[in-house]
């Protein structure tokens, strides 16, 4: 289990690290807004994509932590 866990907390950090950083550049992208300062389907998109990262990174720290304190 605790191997299990060790994935699941690196997969949480990769995701905490990597999507933020990268939800910084789609917002100053050219794309990501309309001549009337709307955001475009393009942000919405990777705003719902970035929100679906992030809580598969909590779910894997709780399950992780599960399989350490052996819930699992």
């Amino acid at each position: 289990m605790i191997a299990l866990a060790v994935v699941l907390f690196l997969n949480a950090a990769f995701n905490v690290l990597v999507w933020p950083r990268f939800h910084k550049r789609v917002a100053t992208d050219p794309r990501a807004r309309d001549a009337d300062g709307k955001a475009t389907t393009f942000l919405k998109v990777h705003a719902v994509l970035i929100a679906i990262a992030l809580v598969l990174a909590l779910v894997s720290v709780l399950v992780g932590i599960a399989a350490l304190t052996g819930i699992l």
